[in-house]
């Protein structure tokens, strides 16, 4: 097998980009060969550019040998002076672990990358786990979307995901890590049948890769990846004429049907959701407009915000439970800055005290992050609502970012730059 070699390795970097003149790139790193390989590319590619890279290494913490073969990862990068970190978990036995694992490494990765600064994460999946995680959706019945499997470019609020490895075969990694004179510690969940990714690798059996099943797979994944990137454009190009986003997390519709896949990025964009509600209830919604409540979200007339369009504003009781004002994410939908103390939840019933402050409806009002001491309602920054507040200025600001493959989010859909209405209320601003 022929080791991948530093020209290939950033032509593969290439279309991911861009970088930053002297690019700072985390990797994920299991200690596995296909990360180790991966780690050790990057570094090659960084430091040519003027750059480096921070390898992360976890530990699930499942094993008792984890933790020393974590540090001995962290150990053998040292001896090649690339800078690594153990991020250790305290996950729990039980059923999902798979998916529980997976979560909190992520969430794991991510937070460090956002404390650091690193914009680019880069993952060691290739051609075989796409094969297996097409292999997975297809069994779990996964539309044309789902069936473009792991995208090479993930857009996150943080970081973005880089899995420039999707199509080389796990025997080209590891013949590369042992050009290098490394090996690998290959966890024991990799081959333990519990588990549906290491019985469909088992039932494959082509461990470097090379099969023509694989090669189809992942032939497959690359088709529908690129059909998935072709609607998320049309979706934005649409939303970008027919829909506003309001800074106080509502949307105003523009009269009409709409195409399903427009429709359920704007869900995901009003909920912060990872995904969208039922195709076919989109669908049907997309085909007729009307009022009705769908994935946390309420459809209502638009009336004077909007002439025979739509308001579609979060459903309160879906909105995510009263938490503290240090949540960097309340919601996942909105950023609280200012506030030191207190507790951030809806408005809910207290929206009709501020009738006269807000010309805003009662169902655009009700959804509002609202700030309260000990029960009583002292802010709602989005309305300028302040009462005996002797804190710093308050402000909450609405993310409205949705993960999507090739474009991960919608910057031509037009933000409203105050409060929606008027005979402008459709208008993308210049």
């Amino acid at each position: 097998m022929i080791p991948l070699s530093a020209a290939e390795f950033a032509a593969l970097m290439a279309p991911l980009g861009p970088f930053e003149r002297r690019p700072a790139l985390a990797v994920a790193v299991s200690g596995g060969a296909d990360s180790m390989a991966v780690c050790l590319l990057a570094d090659a590619w960084a430091r040519v550019r003027g750059g480096a890279v921070r390898a992360l290494i976890v530990d699930h913490g499942l094993r008792p040998e984890s933790a020393a073969e974590a540090d001995l990862t962290r150990q053998r990068l040292a001896k090649r002076r690339i800078a690594g970190r153990v991020l250790t978990l305290a996950l729990a036995r039980g059923p999902a672990l798979a998916a529980r694992a997976r979560a909190a490494r992520y969430a794991a990765l991510e937070a460090v990358c956002a404390a650091e600064g690193l914009l680019h994460l880069l993952l060691g999946h290739h051609a075989a786990d796409q094969a297996e995680t097409v292999d997975m959706r297809t069994i779990s019945a996964s539309g044309p979307d789902g069936l473009a499997a792991m995208p090479a470019l993930a857009e996150r609020e943080h970081v973005r995901l880089l899995r420039p490895l999707l199509a080389i075969p796990p025997g080209r990694l590891r013949a590369t890590l042992r050009a290098a004179g490394e090996g690998g510690v290959e966890a024991p969940s990799n081959a333990d049948p519990a588990t549906l990714r290491a019985r469909l690798r088992a039932l494959r059996n082509d461990p470097d890769g090379t099969g023509p099943a694989t090669a189809e797979a992942v032939a497959r994944a690359r088709a529908n990846g690129r059909a998935r990137a072709l609607r998320e454009r049309a979706a934005a190009s649409v939303l970008a004429r027919r829909a506003r986003i309001a800074p106080e997390g509502f949307a105003l519709l523009a009269p009409g049907a709409l195409p399903p896949d427009a429709l359920a990025a704007l869900l995901r964009t009003l909920t912060g959701a990872a995904w969208a509600p039922a195709t076919a209830s989109v669908r049907a919604l997309a085909a007729r407009m009307r009022p009705a409540t769908i994935g946390g979200v309420r459809v209502l007339s638009a009336g004077r915000l909007g002439p025979g369009g739509w308001l579609l504003v979060r459903e309160v009781a879906a909105v995510a439970s009263p938490a503290p004002v240090s949540d960097p994410s309340w919601d996942g939908r909105f950023r609280i800055r200012g506030a030191q103390t207190g507790e951030i939840g809806t408005l809910g019933a207290d929206a009709a005290a501020l009738r006269g402050v807000s010309a805003l409806p009662a169902a655009a009002l009700q959804p509002l992050p609202a700030i309260r001491l000990r029960g009583k309602l002292v802010a709602v920054p989005h309305v300028g609502y302040a009462a005996g507040w002797d804190g710093l200025p308050v402000r909450a600001e609405f993310v409205p970012a949705i993960p999507l493959a090739g474009a991960p989010f919608l910057p031509a859909v037009a933000f409203a730059s105050g409060r929606a209405g008027g005979d402008d209320a459709f208008v993308q601003p210049g």
